[in-house]
């Protein structure tokens, strides 16, 4: 019965998604954070977001090359200036699996925050804001983009006792703040100036919000007597994400403790304690110091970080780069190609200091370890801090933790249990080849860091068939070193196999065999958060010569606009260009399947995964239709004289997403992403069926498509 039910609600929503097609799901109002600020004085404006039940809107701060991030455009004056960027407050951060990036958003409400100066007595501030909400419940997603308008009276530049004086006034007299405001969507008029009347209870939402004293409205005008930082309700925190990485970390730590730096020391130093009065005691403070230590570091990493670290880290080049040549650095380390180590001296007078006596004596043995094992430690630490910095600002404290309880495991369980002692593996030639192992792993994820910084300035020299040949090469030579059959100078010759090392060899390759596919066009879709995207890939075994025949018209134009930049999904045929998109279509006399789509709409990329990809569904797109895609969202700025005046609201509109958008919400009355139109080339712009929004059935859509093709033969 419940299934029933829900079944019923998704329907009804869907209907609703379509029917009532231009939504408005996130709105926007915005204030001073102080009301009558002094010449001189850098105050915050506060803008407020509002969204509905099941959308969220995307905030300012992560990585780009996914879902739309929200961006503030100020227009300059003599009356402020900026100070600082933008700062969203504790939005809700999460991996986003389709695009395989961190990504930040609000939930119900949101709140981003700009500090200017203020410059003059009587402020002015203007401009655009642009985002995007999605909905998980009907799987589509809306640009947001609208205009502000403030204006503020403040007091003039006196000393601390004028201004309080001119306060004073100002509550007697009544001297309110002047605000007008005007929220807009892709639907309205961007440049309309709105009467603050209109606005009110935006505005008087937004106010209450971020003020602990009585609002006073009037027909023009809104007083705040005396403001407080806004009350925010704390994000949901992505646990999920920080147990993995916290147990990847320990898995790391325990590993470290096969390696030829740190394994001769276990028996030696485990048989020190149980030689001890109290010896378990002291091994427990020493597995407790060393976990401490690692703590400390990751500590310090963390706030020297900073929490605008991530961001920083997730898109700039600076360190991106810098991990790349890091985590090169420690992988020919591994190789054995030379050895990071400390200074000597430095090494030496801290295990000096382990002759001490009691907890001081234990704790500076435990650091002493940390120190002489330091050149097979340090690559492993280093590869968490650079994996946990672009995170949240405690990973790199629950990434040390994590290390450090597995490296201290070994020595603490063995005091406990000393007969196992004597049936622990000898150390030998089989450390180096762990070492070794690591070395590979620690080339193939550099080139992640690399992939990043290519991608985001489309350098295009990492496109994804050279970041997939160069792994696999890497990983089969990682499983031929394990099977002994490419050996590195320190390595011993491989007399026998053992059966450990020879499923660990099985693994790697079968890995390498997963991995070819990609090479011709594969999704690899287990690897999507770390591989370049598709469009990157010169080469797909599906766009070959044969496909060409088969599904593609000898008269399609060989050049096609837009598509220097543009792609299709699944070596799908088509324009970018409505106008060119019926020309064509005119000329082979086949209908239109028009996709409304963006370069951040999640939902649209599961589209295409899901039901774009399902053989019955691309033999009709392919066949059936001339297929457009029209980016709602992409920022290219078209030449003047294809610039025009929106009849929607007024604007003008100079980008090619800017076209699109008013595209769709002038002719089909929808400003949601994806949304699919089917159209007769030979009529206006109307669609010959109901739309389609988000909605995976792949039946229905099959069925969508044949009842499009069947009404444009006039059946």
């Amino acid at each position: 019965m419940k299934k029933i039910f829900f079944s019923l609600i998704t329907i009804l929503t869907l209907a609703v998604s379509i029917n009532a097609q231009k939504i408005t799901p996130s709105k926007w109002s915005w204030a001073l954070a102080k009301p009558k600020p002094a010449v001189g004085e850098t105050v915050d404006i506060i803008f407020t977001i509002k969204s509905d039940k099941t959308w969220h809107h995307f905030a300012t701060d992560f990585e780009d090359g996914g879902p739309i991030i929200t961006t503030i455009k100020f227009k300059a004056n003599d009356s402020y200036e900026l100070v600082g960027g933008l700062k969203s407050i504790n939005p809700i951060k999460k991996k986003d699996e389709i695009f395989g990036i961190n990504v930040a958003y609000f939930e119900g409400k949101g709140e981003i925050r700009q500090s200017v100066k203020i410059l003059k007595e009587n402020i002015f501030i203007e401009g655009t804001h642009d985002g995007q909400a999605c909905s998980d419940a009907t799987g589509q997603c809306v640009p947001i983009k609208g205009t502000f308008k403030l204006e503020a009276k403040t007091g003039a530049t006196t000393d601390a006792s004028v201004k309080k004086k001119t306060e004073d006034e100002s509550k007697l007299k009544d001297n309110t703040t002047e605000l007008s405001a005007e929220t807009t969507t892709p639907t309205q008029q961007e440049e309309k100036v709105v009467p603050t009347t209109a606005v009110t209870e935006n505005v008087i939402d937004s106010v209450k919000e971020t003020v602990s004293a009585p609002v006073v409205v009037s027909d023009s005008s809104i007083t705040t007597i005396s403001t407080t930082e806004s009350t925010e309700t704390k994000p949901k925190e992505d646990d999920q994400s920080i147990l993995a990485f916290f147990l990847i970390a320990l898995g790391v730590g325990l590993a470290t403790c096969l390696t030829p730096c740190v394994y001769p020391l276990i028996p030696m130093t485990v048989s020190f304690f149980i030689k001890q009065k109290n010896g378990v005691g002291k091994a427990f403070i020493y597995g407790a110091s060393i976990i401490g230590i690692y703590v400390l570091f990751g500590t310090v990493i963390a706030a020297t970080l900073g929490q605008a670290a991530p961001n920083f880290i997730s898109t700039h080049w600076i360190p991106n780069l810098l991990f790349f040549v890091i985590f090169i650095i420690f992988g020919l380390s591994f190789l054995g190609l030379f050895e990071i180590q400390l200074p000597s001296t430095f090494v030496n007078n801290v295990d000096a200091q382990s002759d001490r006596g009691g907890f001081i004596g234990i704790f500076f043995m435990a650091f002493t370890l940390a120190l002489v094992s330091f050149s097979c430690t340090g690559p492993f630490v280093g590869t968490l801090l650079g994996l946990g910095a672009s995170g949240k600002f405690v990973k790199p404290i629950i990434g040390m933790f994590g290390f450090g309880l597995g490296l201290a495991s070994p020595f603490v369980l063995l005091a406990l249990s000393p007969e196992l002692l004597k049936k622990i593996p000898k150390s030998g030639g089989w450390m180096n080849t762990i070492k070794v192992f690591f070395g590979f792993l620690e080339l193939a994820l550099a080139l992640k860091f690399f992939s990043t910084v290519d991608q985001t300035y489309h350098w295009r020299i990492l496109d994804r068939e050279i970041f997939l040949a160069i792994w696999i090469a890497t990983f089969t030579l990682m499983g031929l070193h394990l099977l002994g059959k490419f050996l590195m100078p320190h390595d011993d010759k491989v007399e026998k196999l053992s059966v450990g090392r020879l499923m660990v060899a099985l693994s790697v390759f079968s890995f390498v065999v997963y991995l070819i596919p990609g090479l011709f066009g594969a999704p690899l879709k287990a690897l999507s958060g770390l591989l370049p995207p598709t469009e990157t890939q010169d080469f797909v075994l599906t766009r070959g010569s044969g496909e060409v025949a088969e599904n593609q018209n000898s008269d399609f134009p060989k050049t096609v606009k837009y598509s220097s930049f543009l792609k299709l999904p699944h070596g799908i045929q088509g324009f970018f260009d409505y106008k060119d998109a019926v020309a064509y279509a005119q000329k082979v006399n086949k209908p239109i399947f028009i996709d409304f789509t963006g370069h951040g709409c999640v939902n649209c990329r599961k589209m295409e995964a899901s039901v774009w990809s399902d053989p019955e569904v691309l033999k009709r797109l392919k066949n059936d239709y001339v297929v457009v895609a029209l980016y709602v969202d992409d920022k290219t700025e078209l030449p003047k004289n294809e610039w025009f005046t929106s009849k929607d609201d007024g604007s003008e509109k100079t980008t090619l997403g800017d076209q699109n958008l008013d595209f769709e919400i002038t002719h089909f009355n929808a400003n949601a992403q994806p949304y699919y139109c089917l159209v007769n080339p030979n009529m206006d712009a109307k669609p010959m069926l109901e739309p389609r929004a988000f909605d995976q059935d792949i039946k229905a859509f099959i069925d969508f498509l044949d009842a499009g093709k069947a009404k444009f033969a006039g059946k």
